[in-house]
């Protein structure tokens, strides 16, 4: 997992409540256990007709939006069903920041696992930065996750809460296996200590 520590980027404006997980990453997609090839598909239902073909009003089809990295969304962003898919696709398409007023409690546990940071400010802040947000490719918002603050392209800045085992994960890139292979050291000496005092096994 990558490490996430400062990330300077653009922010697709994305106001609408209840942005449930079919809607991130529709059912028909869900048959692969991959986490790369998912990005192309995020979003589909709002980013295609059913011929395929773009829409061009969708906020990431818009060329200053195509890039973006961090995503502005309204309430209660990642509810429905509880599909690890669904930060998958945004990983793939880029996404490693999601800034709402609120969270659905899986969704925001597996972006944590997934390198993916979801940040959780008041109305009033999430309102402002979805205004700067909206004036384009060039307002970049900046995430600092070490000094907890997000930083608007006009300067404005505002402090973040998190828990501090999952802050430490995302610095340091660590995933459920990473955080594993940490204690590798002690579960080699174990493993020889149990190999000789019970050689059976």
């Amino acid at each position: 997992m990558d490490k996430f520590t400062t990330l300077t980027g653009i922010a697709a404006p994305m106001p609408l409540v209840n942005i449930d997980t079919d809607m991130i990453i529709p059912k028909q997609f869900l048959k692969t256990i991959q986490r790369s090839g998912l990005g192309k598909n995020l979003f589909d239902e709002m980013r295609y007709t059913q011929d395929g073909a773009e829409i061009p009003d969708f906020v990431l089809n818009q060329p200053a939006y195509r890039k973006a990295e961090i995503i502005v969304a309204g309430d209660n962003f990642g509810c429905g069903s509880s599909r690890e898919h669904a930060p998958w696709a945004l990983l793939d398409f880029g996404i490693r920041c999601v800034i709402s007023t609120s969270f659905a409690d899986i969704f925001f546990n597996n972006c944590f696992k997934n390198g993916i940071l979801p940040i959780v400010l008041p109305q009033e802040q999430v309102a402002a930065l979805m205004d700067d947000a909206k004036k384009g490719a060039n307002a970049r918002i900046t995430v600092d996750l070490e000094a907890q603050t997000v930083t608007s392209s006009d300067g404005q800045s505002f402090h973040f809460e998190v828990d501090p085992f999952r802050k430490h994960c995302l610095l340091n890139g660590l995933d459920d296996i990473g955080l594993t292979l940490e204690k590798s050291a002690s579960i080699d000496a174990y493993e020889k200590t149990a190999a000789a005092v019970r050689p059976w096994v």
